[in-house]
Formats: structure tokens, sequence, C-alpha cells
């Protein structure tokens, strides 16, 4: 397997980090979405497996998290996540010409690449989403949501701490001690990205039937941090377009879970049915 780190560019001027894993003989491409607070290189031993199985993953820190610039947590806008994928795709496709591309993306990521699929599925093969954030598991409470919603139109880069519980990322304590003990991870989040990722999560529940690619959607049926109901009600709305697997008792970060060996041959079986 070869790894190569890269900057890049965003489209408002900011230095992004990115890192890609290649196979000799790749047969499609992957490209990675990571979720909130943490960074790319958490998949490595993701791409270890796709990269035996033949498949190239890449993936950048989004910005304000990992090794890319920005503030902690913050956005200025959804749609700037939305552009910094389409232009992230536009590399695969320039490193792997001919190459099918597929997205796939964790939590906060998997509310990214759901949201891309609906506006975006021009020139990708499938998109696999686990975890997504279409919904936390628990209901903010509505003067919470209330107040976010007034500071994103007054103050939209106000951060607060995201009380995100890292027990419940996965039943192996030894991915939460790394966890708590990574440099690069934070637990800030902007009133302008929890906006964001709240009323594009909600957004989606609603466009499922426009849903026109394959996706696989995986979530963990214990899951405290978002939620596997709401991921069932996309998979309902967007009929057999989804695959939908829920995996009993997991907790959120289901490819770092003790079975994750099995969760990711689920994704590699996948990618190979929908080449």
């Amino acid at each position: 397997m070869e790894s190569n780190e890269w900057k890049w560019k965003s489209r408002d001027g900011l230095e992004m980090y990115a890192n890609g894993w290649k196979p000799e003989n790749p047969k499609a491409v992957v490209v990675l979405v990571h979720g909130h607070g943490e960074h790319v290189n958490r998949y490595r031993h993701v791409a270890d497996a796709f990269t035996d199985a033949g498949y190239a993953l890449q993936g950048f820190d989004l910005r304000g998290h990992g090794q890319s610039a920005g503030q902690r947590g913050h956005t200025p806008t959804y749609e700037t996540l939305m552009d910094d994928i389409t232009d992230f795709i536009g590399d695969a496709k320039k490193r792997y010409p001919g190459l099918p591309v597929f997205l796939y993306g964790h939590s906060m990521g998997g509310n990214q690449v759901i949201n891309y699929a609906l506006r975006s599925p021009q020139g990708l093969q499938g998109v696999i989403a686990t975890g997504p954030w279409l919904k936390l598991a628990f209901d903010p409470p509505a003067a919470q949501v209330m107040a976010a919603k007034l500071l994103n139109n007054i103050a939209p880069s106000f951060s607060l701490a995201s009380g995100l519980s890292q027990e419940a990322l996965s039943r192996d304590p030894e991915v939460v001690r790394k966890y708590a003990t990574d440099p690069l991870v934070h637990d800030k989040i902007s009133v302008r990205l929890y906006t964001g990722m709240y009323g594009n999560g909600l957004s989606a529940l609603t466009r499922g039937a426009e849903l026109t690619i394959p996706m696989l959607l995986m979530h963990g049926s214990a899951d405290k941090l978002t939620s596997a109901k709401a991921s069932q009600e996309f998979a309902q709305s967007a009929t057999e377009k989804v695959t939908l697997r829920i995996w009993d008792g997991f907790y959120h970060e289901i490819h770092n879970e003790p079975e994750k060996a099995e969760v990711i041959q689920t994704m590699i079986d996948w990618l190979d049915k929908h080449l």
C-alpha cells in the first residue's frame, strides 16, 4: 500500500490537509468524509482493508479539523462544505482517471455525503454512509435549538463544546483512549456548523425518494450520538436504492467496534457488487 500526503487550497483560500492510500492496481477510488471533531488519519485501518481489496481511499481533514486550517468546528456555510467535497472529488478523478468514484462519510460526514448524493450524484458510482447525523440520538432542548438559530444570524462563528460522550464512540476502550489523547481531535462546534447539520439532516429525511444512485447505509443500534431510527426512516423513503444494515448492539463508530473487520468487509462486498 502506498500512502501520500498533500495540501490543497479551498475556494476561499484555506490550506487543507489530505491523505491517500493506493493499492498497486486500483479498481476504483473511495473519497472519505470524516466525522465531527476527528480527522482522516483515524481511518488508516479502513484504508489497509480497502487497499488490500483493490480500492484506493483518499480523504481530507474537513475545514476547522485535524491538520486543515480554519476555526475549529466552524464553516462559513453548509454549501462551503459541499464545495470542498466537489473539489476533492475532482482531485480524485484527476489522480485516478477513468476509475469509478464512490463517496464514503461517517457521522457528520455521513450527513454531508447523503446530501451531496441528493444534490450532485453525477459521476458517482455510489455512496456509503455510516452512523450519519440525520438526527441526533436525543432531542436537543427546543430553547437550545432556538438560541442556535438566533445566534446563527448574529454571531455564526460563536462556538461551544459539543458535549460528545467519548465513551459512546466504541465498545473498545482502546479506541476511546486513543481518541481522548489524540492531539488532532477537538470538541468545538460553531452555531453555523450546528444549524447547517441540523437543518440539512432533517431536510435529507424528506428527500429520500430523490436518491438516484446506490447507497449502503449502516448504523449501530446502540448509537447514543446519532439516530439509527432516522437512518431507517431515510432507507424506507429511498426504497430499493438503499441497502440498510443495522448492527445490533454497536455504538457510534461501527468501523471501530471490536467486530470492525466484519463491518469493513461488508463495505468492501458492497463496493464489489456495485462496480
